[in-house]
């Protein structure tokens, strides 16, 4: 089989008209060293034809541990290829199959990920649609008041609401996700991005008697419809979470090192147990409301991140919300 190989077939030919000459100038010398001339040089032959076996032969085992790795098998090592003309290839070869491990894994996690996200998505939708079924049924009774049509009416309306939110959000997020989303970087007043940030929130807030205290100074540069998004979301957490009479209070400062946005509230704060997990997505406190989706905050920290900035949650004598933007790379 190693003969069908040109170059070990081309070596092996010369190696035998070498020894053919060699052999008849010894022996026209003296017959003994044409002896001794042709036995070394059968003797080199055999151990080049034995060491090209066993090359072989390894190359051979290679190319099947090679074949393993791709049915998915992990439990092949390469380690007995580290020595001799092998070694380069053994090296990066296990870079590769560290690579392709790591790559299996990582689609093994996206893949569980994106199953959990399904069932998260589909619980977050059933709720809001059993209810909708459940005031269609009572708004087909005959009987039933017109004021108490306009009231389930405007209860459908407000879950459709919820599940347009629901999905407008998800579709955001899944954008991010993806990186097919575009940052534009505009400059603003911090004083403009907190009124548009605060724009739909104003009527709720007024409603709850709460009071929406504003402190700002310097300008914003960003993008600043995504980012009066984020911080739209966590001004509307803050006001959900406030009882009624309450404030929040937004203090934004621009400096050269960062744009800082300070948001905080007279609520009762946040649990010790949820606040590692404020903002990972479909996560809900054990303080939230039935209407909350938990994905509020986790779109807005991505929004935030995306444009090298950070966010901080803690506790001061209610929720208190740290955000940075930094103007340069950190």
């Amino acid at each position: 089989m190693i003969m069908r190989n040109n170059e070990v077939h081309g070596i092996f030919v010369i190696q035998c008209i070498v020894t053919a000459l060699a052999t008849i100038l010894t022996a026209i010398l003296d017959i003994k060293y044409g002896i001794i001339t042709l036995v070394l040089c059968v003797i080199f032959i055999i151990i080049y034809i034995a060491s090209v076996k066993k090359r072989y032969k390894l190359f051979a085992e290679l190319a099947l541990d090679i074949d393993r790795i791709l049915h998915s098998d992990n439990d092949v090592m390469l380690e007995k290829y580290e020595e001799g003309e092998l070694a380069i290839l053994q090296n990066e070869l296990y870079k590769m199959v560290n690579r392709l491990r790591h790559q299996k894994q990582s689609l093994q996690d996206d893949k569980i990920y994106l199953s959990d996200s399904i069932a998260d998505i589909s619980h977050q939708l059933r709720t809001p649609l059993t209810s909708i079924n459940l005031l269609l049924t009572m708004l087909s009774e005959p009987d039933l008041s017109e004021e108490k049509k306009f009231t389930i009416t405007h209860k459908l309306y407000e879950m459709l609401s919820r599940i347009d939110w629901l999905i407008t959000t998800l579709l955001k997020i899944s954008r991010l996700d993806a990186g097919t989303v575009q940052f534009h970087t505009e400059n603003i007043s911090l004083s403009e991005l907190i009124k548009k940030s605060c724009s739909a929130l104003v009527i709720p807030i007024e409603l709850r008697e709460q009071k929406l205290i504003i402190n700002t100074s310097g300008n914003f540069s960003g993008d600043i419809s995504w980012t009066s998004e984020a911080i739209g979301n966590i001004v509307k957490n803050c006001m959900e979470h406030t009882h009624i009479g309450g404030t929040i209070t937004i203090k934004a400062i621009d400096n050269p090192l960062y744009t800082e946005i300070i948001i905080s509230d007279t609520g009762d704060g946040i649990s010790e147990k949820d606040l590692p997990h404020i903002f990972e997505r479909f996560y809900k406190g054990e303080h939230s409301d039935e209407n909350s989706f938990g994905i509020g905050l986790a779109l807005s920290r991505m929004i935030i991140t995306r444009q090298n900035g950070t966010i901080k949650a803690e506790n001061k004598s209610g929720a208190f919300f740290t955000i940075r933007f930094y103007k340069v790379t950190i």
